[in-house]
């Protein structure tokens, strides 16, 4: 089951007192439990149009969202209920349901603003329900829209070059939600001219422009103009009124039987659309939502609004980037800890085996890492990862090696107690002494030799051992009568090459382990950029469909613009159509080659970084 379908009734996502916006924590923690793509639905519109019904049918229950039978709104703030998804399996459908707008209570028509900005923002659909017809009347209480170029930035002020005249709110059907019209009580016949016409025709009717440049006209064309070039997609769904007047104030409870049929079937017909055509909610840059970034989301617009600044989608996504790359920095170094925890308990191991658990757990770290990451398009999160991880394997290394280092000392330490009891009752301080010494010595190497599991540092070890021996064998080689100095001299030598020999075994095991642990980190490292390839191929991918998106839309603007005599204004999203284009192609192939290159480049450093590590802080 969906962690969704753990909330069995709505709960306040922005609460708003006194005309302050504030998140509720209950609800954070909520969204941060759901990790599937989310679908998200906000309906706006005055107050006591009758929003909720719908939102609760949306959500599959006769109640939940509180309708309220009183002039005074229910609503206040932004209530979320979150709830499988009916028709995409592994998605989450969240509703939003706004206070209404225009509420005399509150005297303050900026708070409005921020209520129905937060809506646009945060949703993939935007339901806008109001009551009777689209006329001049209700078109200016849908003031809000025009506000929007004042109240959303698309780029960071800073960002944008000196100079540079374009606003930002011909990119808007970039990234704002569709849009649905909802007509509530509509007892009109849909037909103009003496024709009949579908309930989008007359919303696309209601929204044709008048010819003309006078403030007059302006005024009248503003919202429609508005609507048309901001939101990528627009339907209408008209209501008949639910049921007979004395039964409306008790419209949840009513069963199905009790309410007019057409309103059923326009009300199924509404929710066939919004689970069938509404898309999960995207990022600037095409990025899928889901309910842990819809909660950063919430988070970042209400801050901003609640310090008086404009909320930004530039740094909306910079800002997340930059909260879940970390993130999933810290869990994919939890999981690399967590996995490598394990591996102690097999101390000590040789390098080869503990490479190897280095290298899946490593793995594992990354994976976790690419799931949660964010716009890394450099790589440098993943370096920042796996340096963590590096770090961790050279004290895993470090760890290793002492425990190998006792195991010897304590082997070494046994193997030789009964030739230093001989040695302290003097069987070697005669004559012949020195042959038998060595001949007990040798057995003892060869034993210890064929002990298995010493780990690292058994020939580091011995070596060791037998250089702090060599004193005792200089001094029994000299007190040995029954050898001449000549035989001296070449047992000395013989000592010496031993030594020599043991050192340079050391040595050349060292530099064996070292190159299979860099071949194996080269191996990982082509893995790695391979992944990172892939996840950042995706991006890019949703970053085509979002251009292709928007193309779109002007593209079917336009057409109807032409065909309306509205020439200049086509004209107009023919050069922004034109400018997508553009923008596509130099986001094409050759963008995404220069950035792979600069994620590859950076990932390089890993390699240096290997060989200091492991030559610098490692024994075999």
């Amino acid at each position: 089951m969906s962690n969704a379908g753990l909330m069995s009734s709505p709960i306040c996502l922005v609460e708003n007192v006194n005309g302050s916006l504030s998140v509720c924590k209950h609800a954070l923690e909520f969204l941060s439990r759901i990790k599937e793509p989310v679908v998200v639905v906000s309906v706006v519109g005055l107050y006591r149009t009758g929003k909720s019904y719908l939102m609760n049918r949306l959500a599959g229950q006769q109640s939940g969202f509180a309708l309220g039978s009183a002039v005074e709104s229910k609503t206040k703030g932004i209530w979320m209920w979150c709830v499988p998804h009916p028709k995409k399996e592994g998605h989450t459908l969240v509703l939003l349901d706004t206070e209404g707008l225009g509420d005399v209570d509150k005297g303050d028509s900026k708070n409005d603003s921020w209520i129905f900005c937060l809506a646009v923002l945060l949703s993939s659909t935007l339901v806008y329900n109001s009551r009777g017809t689209i006329d001049n009347t209700a078109l200016e209480n849908l003031h809000y829209v025009t506000e929007l170029s004042e109240q959303i930035n698309i780029r960071s002020p800073l960002s944008i070059p000196d100079g540079a005249a374009e606003g930002d709110d011909c990119h808007f059907v970039r990234f704002f939600p569709s849009f649905i019209w909802v007509l509530r009580d509509f007892t009109l016949k849909l037909e103009a001219d003496g024709k009949k016409m579908t309930e989008d025709e007359y919303l696309e009717f209601a929204l044709d422009l008048k010819k003309g440049v006078n403030k007059k006209i302006s005024d009248y064309n503003l919202p429609r103009q508005c609507i048309r070039n901001y939101f990528p997609s627009r339907n209408c769904f008209v209501f008949p009124s639910p049921a007979s007047i004395e039964n409306i104030i008790h419209l949840e409870n009513l069963k199905e039987q009790e309410l007019v049929p057409d309103f059923l079937e326009v009300t199924g017909r509404f929710c066939d659309h919004v689970f069938n055509k509404s898309p999960v909610k995207t990022l600037k840059g095409g990025h899928r939502i889901t309910g842990k970034l819809l909660r950063r989301l919430v988070q970042i617009y209400v801050d901003t609004i609640s310090n008086g600044e404009v909320p930004c989608l530039d740094n909306a996504v910079a800002t997340l980037a930059i909260l879940e790359n970390e993130a999933a920095v810290q869990k994919a170094i939890k999981v690399y800890q967590s996995g490598i925890e394990e591996v102690k308990n097999m101390f000590p191991i040789s390098v080869i085996d503990i490479t190897s658990e280095h290298q899946k757990f490593s793995n594992l770290a990354i994976s976790e890492f690419i799931k949660g990451s964010f716009k890394d398009e450099k790589g440098e999160y993943l370096i920042k990862l796996m340096e963590a991880v590096s770090k961790c394997f050279v004290g895993l290394l470090q760890e290793n090696e002492m425990a190998s280092e006792r195991k010897c000392r304590d082997l070494l330490k046994n193997l030789f107690s009964d030739m230093n009891k001989r040695l302290q009752d003097g069987e070697y301080s005669q004559s012949g002494g020195y042959e038998l010494y060595c001949r007990d010595r040798d057995a003892i190497v060869e034993q210890y030799r064929r002990e298995p599991n010493k780990g690292v540092s058994a020939e580091a070890m011995l070596n060791e051992f037998m250089k702090d021996r060599g004193p005792e064998s200089k001094s029994i080689l000299c007190i040995d009568t029954k050898l001449s100095e000549n035989d001296r001299k070449i047992q000395e030598e013989k000592e010496a090459s031993a030594l020599l020999e043991q050192r340079g075994k050391e040595e050349e095991e060292k530099i064996i382990v070292r190159e299979r642990m860099l071949q194996e980190e080269r191996k990982q490292h082509a893995a790695r950029i391979q992944q990172m390839h892939g996840k950042f191929k995706s991006e890019m991918e949703q970053q085509q469909q979002e251009l292709d998106r928007a193309m779109e839309s002007k593209l079917k603007e336009m057409k109807e613009l032409l065909m309306k005599g509205f020439k200049e204004k086509a004209d107009f999203l023919e050069e922004e159509i034109n400018n997508l284009k553009k923008e596509k192609e130099e986001k094409g192939s050759s963008s995404f080659m220069d950035v792979l290159m600069v994620l590859i480049r950076n990932m390089e450093k890993l390699l240096p970084l290997m060989l200091e590590f492991t030559g610098k802080n490692s024994k075999p």
